[in-house]
Parts: structure tokens; C-alpha cells; sequence
């Protein structure tokens, strides 16, 4: 059985050594972007990882994409196609920084902590991570949807979530897309993540009908996009000949608290209502 490293609270591995030595105003979003992200509920193009990190990064995952890791067992949620040939494989899983020294330190990360405080307002505390891959001309789609939607076990709404590139994210490779503006609309009903692109069209008022013009976030690798918890959006299938790789970091300002007596995550002892989001599974990541 791995090492489960929920109970390290800080880097473990080399994926920082460089990135911590810089001072970290140098992470720091300019105004202009945080006024993007308040305006327009996401800001994109930061630039989180090096190429080395990338790789790093890339290497670690294609361990964890098979299902006889020693340390699958203590992922979240672990979704797979479990195809033999790793660059086939489509891929979908939650706990990735419990395994891997590199998706555990990416957390700490001051590249994507220090903005993310910024568009916090405050101290952040990790919420979960995903890892998402899109294998080669396969359909894959994330249908349209609100992350907090699913986060509705956890108050006040202060979350964010960071979507890094572990390749360049294309129109054709399935990048993120996003509805401008849609971070000011109501909470929605859910209506699925797979499948049916067109289902949220089904809870939509003829006001956000006319408002969704979807917007392609082309990333180049290494580089991430923020968005805000209500920030409608999704990703369509990989057409190309490579894979579309990502992990997401999901975080929410210090403060937030437990609006449910039942499990929050699958394996993680529960939270009582009423009582802050802590502990081992929750870790403070940065204080500004």
C-alpha cells in the first residue's frame, strides 16, 4: 500500500526546488486581470509550470492512469477506459495529490497560490484535485456545467478552480469553453457532465440562451485558466492525433464551512454541518 501523503502538508518532492526560490510577488495577477476575472468570471494564460514541471507531471501520470498502482486505491474517484496502450487511455480521477510527490506539491505551488489568493481575497484552503485525459480521436466531451453545482455541500460560496495544461489545449484537442459573463447568473440545475452537450440549453431562460457564445481557452502547456464556481462552461471531444492532458486544483477562500453530516469526499472522514472546512484533507495552502 502507498504512503498516503494527505498527512504531508507542505512539498515532499523536487517539483518546487527552482519555483520557491523566486520571490513570489513575481506570481502576483496584474489588475487588469483580476478585473477580467470580476468582469468576465475567469482569466487564462497564467503561466504556472515550466516545461520541466510539465514533464515531471506527465511522467508521474502516466503511472497513475494504471489500475494496479500500488496507491489507485486511495484516489477519490478513479474513472478509466483501461486501455493497455497508455496513450489511449481516457481518464478521469480525484486524489491524485495523496500518490504522486509532484501532484501533491503542485498544491503548493506559490504560481497558482498567490493568484489564487488574489481572486480569493484571502487565505486559501484546498477543496480536491482532478486529472483529466482525453486520449486521441476519442469523443470525451464534459458537458456544460457549474462546478458549484456540485460543491453545494460546502458554504459560503467562496471556491475557485485552476485548470492547468499538461499539453497545449486546442479548439481541437477539446480545451476548455467557457460563457462569458455566466458567473453572474443563478445556480442552475444539474444536468450531467457526459454526454449531451446540449442539455443545459434545457434550464436556460431565453436571456441566457441569447447570451451563450461559447469562448475557446487555448492554453499553451504549463499554462492554467481560473474560473469562477458559477462560470458556466465544458470541453468537446479530442479530434486530433495526441492526447489532451490536465490536472484542476480546487480551492476555496479560509472560512468556508460544512453544509453537509455526510461524507464530502468518498473516504474522507465527514465534516459536521456547521463546523469549518480543516484537517488532514483540507490543508491551508497560503496566507497572503
Amino acid at each position: 500500500m502507498a504512503t498516503d501523503l494527505a498527512t504531508k502538508h507542505g512539498p515532499v518532492g523536487d517539483l518546487l526546488k527552482e519555483t520557491l526560490t523566486r520571490e513570489f510577488r513575481e506570481f502576483e495577477l496584474t489588475r487588469a486581470e483580476i478585473e477580467q476575472f470580476h468582469e468576465l468570471g475567469y482569466v487564462s494564460g497564467i503561466r504556472v509550470l515550466s516545461d520541466e514541471q510539465v514533464e515531471q507531471l506527465r511522467a508521474e501520470l502516466a503511472e497513475l492512469v494504471d489500475p494496479a498502482h500500488p496507491g489507485n486505491e486511495l484516489f477519490y474517484e478513479y474513472n478509466s477506459n483501461e486501455s493497455v496502450d497508455p496513450s489511449r487511455v481516457l481518464f478521469h480521477a480525484l486524489g491524485a495529490w495523496r500518490i504522486s510527490p509532484g501532484f501533491h506539491d503542485l498544491l503548493w505551488n506559490p504560481a497558482f497560490t498567490v493568484p489564487a489568493s488574489q481572486l480569493l481575497d484571502g487565505p486559501v484552503r484546498f477543496w480536491h484535485d482532478q486529472l483529466f485525459c482525453k486520449p486521441a480521436k476519442h469523443g470525451g466531451v464534459v458537458a456544460w456545467h457549474q462546478d458549484y453545482s456540485y460543491w453545494t455541500r460546502t458554504k459560503p460560496m467562496a471556491h475557485l478552480t485552476c485548470w492547468i495544461g499538461l499539453d497545449d489545449a486546442t479548439r481541437d484537442n477539446g480545451c476548455m469553453q467557457y460563457i462569458p459573463g455566466s458567473h453572474k447568473w443563478e445556480l442552475l440545475p444539474v444536468t450531467g457532465l457526459a454526454g449531451d452537450m446540449d442539455a443545459i440549453q434545457t434550464v436556460l431562460s431565453d436571456e441566457q440562451k441569447a447570451a451563450f457564445k461559447p469562448v475557446a481557452i487555448e492554453l499553451k502547456k504549463g499554462e492554467c485558466t481560473f474560473h469562477h464556481p458559477l462560470m458556466v462552461h465544458g470541453s468537446y471531444e479530442n479530434t486530433t492525433d495526441g492526447p489532451r492532458r490536465a490536472a484542476v486544483l480546487n480551492v476555496f477562500r479560509d472560512g468556508v464551512r460544512s453544509d453537509s453530516d455526510a461524507e464530502l469526499l468518498a473516504g474522507v472522514p465527514p465534516i459536521p454541518h456547521g463546523q469549518k472546512m480543516e484537517g488532514p484533507f483540507f490543508p491551508l495552502l497560503y496566507t497572503p
